[in-house]
């Protein structure tokens, strides 16, 4: 999953809660074709906290000695790319996607951790985030976020949440001020990761820092001048 060929544009993908890296096979052969190299991230999502994964998120990022490096995170992914830009001001950082991302709060962890099964579920890095830690990450670097409205998989099922939400995030809790541009589709949660669509839409603000919002598919990359 690491492209360590080339010197250019690096994105750098961060998985969420109970996932791996392997989540990130069609978007990462997607980039790679836009000619992006792309290294995917992985943690202990469940038993780290978050200040250490980010910690831990920038030197990888580091490591890769890019000329840019861009994020894109999914769920409490995109909370560790937050608390790491917040932190990392030398980090040679381009644009960051946040996809699914609660930054503005989380409902379904305020009703997971009243209970202990809940507690677990929820690990140890979500209840740590403070949403007043993102407006001043947002209003340095240009950062976009993407919201679904398809509920489906196992979020309905354990916590109940007004719409629009993908399942686990509310559309609201996507939304922070000082965003560079936000976006709203049709897709569950865990199929932000996977969609076509929402991997025209990372490839076009990658490019230019706003979405494209009428793309159906991932245009050819601009020639050289």
């Amino acid at each position: 999953m690491d492209d360590a060929a080339g010197s250019g544009e690096l994105v750098v993908l961060v998985h969420g809660l109970w996932m791996g890296r392997a989540i990130w096979l069609l978007l990462a052969r997607r980039l790679r074709e836009q000619g992006y190299r792309v290294a995917s991230f992985s943690y202990p999502s469940v038993r780290q906290g978050l200040a250490e994964s980010a910690r831990a998120l920038e030197a990888f990022a580091r490591a890769r000695r890019a000329r840019r490096v861009h994020l894109v995170g999914h769920s409490l992914g995109g909370l560790v790319v937050l608390r790491m830009l917040r932190d990392a001001h030398s980090l040679p950082v381009g644009r960051a996607v946040l996809l699914g991302c609660p930054a503005a709060g989380c409902g379904t962890a305020e009703q997971l951790s009243r209970s202990s099964a809940g507690r677990f579920l929820l690990g140890a890095a979500l209840p740590q985030w403070t949403p007043a830690d993102a407006p001043p990450t947002v209003q340095r670097i240009e950062v976009g976020s993407i919201a679904g409205t398809r509920r489906f998989g196992m979020g309905p099922l354990l916590v109940r949440l007004p719409r629009p939400n993908d399942g686990v995030v509310m559309v609201d809790e996507t939304v922070l001020p000082g965003l560079a541009d936000h976006l709203v589709l049709p897709v569950s949660h865990s199929g932000l990761v996977v969609s076509p669509r929402v991997a025209s839409e990372i490839v076009a603000f990658l490019r230019s820092g706003r979405f494209a919002h009428r793309s159906q598919t991932i245009a050819p990359p601009p020639r050289p001048v």
